[in-house]
């Protein structure tokens, strides 16, 4: 039997087989990860709400039989609700003081599956900027370097299957929240399609389908298991994703065949990506040349400009603000203020007042709009690959919005993410894969776009530069 130590090192299928073999009980592997959380929080803080003690009790219970069954799992603290588990959305007024009373559908699948939920990560206030420091709970750090941020708004997950205080941890992602701290932390993060998880019971979808709830994993093929084991339609849902013609993880084996891979790296901003994403991306071109794939530069023309496109993003955006603050707010009985809300989080909630349904509804028009060009543009290439960012992983700090403008700190996001939000807009999957480190020592992944409703071609791929490019054994420094 292999060491619990050794185990922490094992992707989530594997850890369920040696639990299907009798090897490790659900319990050993339930104190392991915990005891690596206890180790390794007090440097990176991914973890903000220990559930051990349910955890330990369903891991000496009857559990249901599926493929990760006794597997520790971490719940992101915004988007999937665990029954009786505070949940605070990184805001101050909700911190100890909301429970859920029912788990989300998507929590009630990954249950199913036999994960048991060991805690909650760390996220910015709302999921709104791509760095996880609310002043709810603190900053969390990066595996990679303590002094840079592990993305977010998934931060928290991220950091924590990166250090390997677990193997797979639930994200979501409204504009790169998955994708970016992927990229930021070294580990796999797939976007799935739009509506191809569930978001209900509460919601139909969320902020008009921007955004997509998945995981963070060390490897593709627990991404795949885990969409199979929670993707499809939940009663009630407005629409959902194309069926798959058979399961995810039957594709990480399969030829994708010559693929046409088109190559875009412009931001449509004033800087260029940093030199570094630019190394990323031409590592990731020769990589998938090796492999037969047939890879040109393109460039991806729209007939909607880019700032009206950032202006329609921002207004649904900026409304969710409102709406949410709104209804935090009503429900403390306060007034929205600084005193509870952050800064950032107050300018969005006094600009989403000022939108009329009018201006969302236009929004949501050009939105769709430049949803079907982008679909147009895939009629010449199987897959897009851009950088995931347009900079390394920053130092933490760099989109502190505690000035006398908060917005610059959303304009600043601008120039570190100029990539992945217009695929939350198109609902199409997009992928960062962990193919590059730069001198620092610090991960840079590569962006991946498939077709609407076709995540079985980027599985293919990336199982197949997984195979060509192993980065599971890349450790960070805090787990030496």
């Amino acid at each position: 039997m292999p060491h619990l130590k050794e185990i922490a090192f094992m992707d989530a299928m594997a850890q369920a087989e040696l639990i299907r073999k009798k090897e490790v009980t659900p319990l050993e592997l339930v104190d392991a990860a915990i005891d690596r959380i206890e180790r390794l929080n007090p440097q990176l803080n991914a973890v903000i709400t220990p559930m051990y003690e349910q955890a330990r009790e369903e891991a000496k219970g009857e559990l249901p039989q599926g493929p990760f069954t006794g597997v520790p799992f971490l719940l992101k603290d915004i988007g999937a609700m665990a029954k009786d588990a505070p949940m605070a959305l990184g805001n101050r007024v909700l911190k100890g003081v909301f429970k859920p009373d029912h788990d989300s559908e998507l929590t009630v699948r990954l249950r199913k599956a036999g994960f048991i939920i060991v805690g909650k990560t760390n996220t910015p206030e709302f999921g709104a900027l791509p760095t996880t420091e609310p002043l709810a709970f603190g900053p969390t750090h990066n595996p990679w370097d303590l002094e840079r941020t592990p993305g977010g708004s998934s931060g928290g997950a991220a950091a924590a299957v990166a250090s390997r205080m677990i193997a797979a941890a639930h994200g979501n992602d409204g504009g790169g929240s998955i994708r970016i701290p992927a990229s930021c932390c070294g580990v796999f993060g797939l976007k799935p399609t739009r509506a191809r998880n569930p978001a209900g019971p509460d919601f139909g979808d969320m902020l008009s389908g921007l955004i997509a709830e998945h995981a963070l994993t060390m490897s593709v093929r627990d991404s795949a298991a885990i969409l199979d084991a929670t993707s499809g339609p939940d009663i009630g849902d407005p629409y959902w994703a194309p069926p798959n013609a058979r399961p995810f993880l039957e594709e990480l084996g399969a030829n994708p065949g010559k693929l046409r891979i088109a190559v875009d790296i412009t931001t449509h901003l004033e800087e260029d990506p940093h030199p570094d994403c630019i190394k990323a991306v031409e590592h990731t071109i020769n990589l998938c040349r090796e492999l037969g794939h047939e890879v040109k530069e393109a460039s991806v023309e729209s007939t909607i400009k880019p700032l009206d496109l950032l202006r329609a993003f921002d207004t649904l955006w900026t409304s969710n603000a409102a709406n949410t603050v709104g209804a935090i707010a009503g429900m403390a009985k306060i007034e929205p203020s600084t005193e509870f809300f952050e800064p950032l989080t107050m300018a969005m909630y006094e600009m989403g007042k000022k939108q009329s349904a009018s201006d969302y509804m236009r929004a949501v028009t050009l939105i769709q709009r430049f949803s079907r060009e982008m679909a147009r543009f895939f009629m010449g290439c199987d897959v897009l690959l851009t950088p995931t960012l347009g900079e390394p992983p920053v130092k933490l700090g760099e989109f502190d919005a505690s000035g006398e403008n908060p917005m610059e700190a959303w304009k600043r996001m601008g120039r570190f993410t100029p990539y992945t939000a217009k695929f939350n807009a198109t609902g199409q999957p997009a992928m960062s894969i962990p193919l590059y480190w730069n001198g620092q020592n610090l991960p840079i992944g590569s962006h991946f776009v498939g077709r609407f409703g076709d995540e079985a071609t980027l599985f293919r791929l990336a199982a197949q530069l997984e195979k060509a490019c192993p980065w599971a054994d890349r450790l960070p420094p805090v787990c030496a």
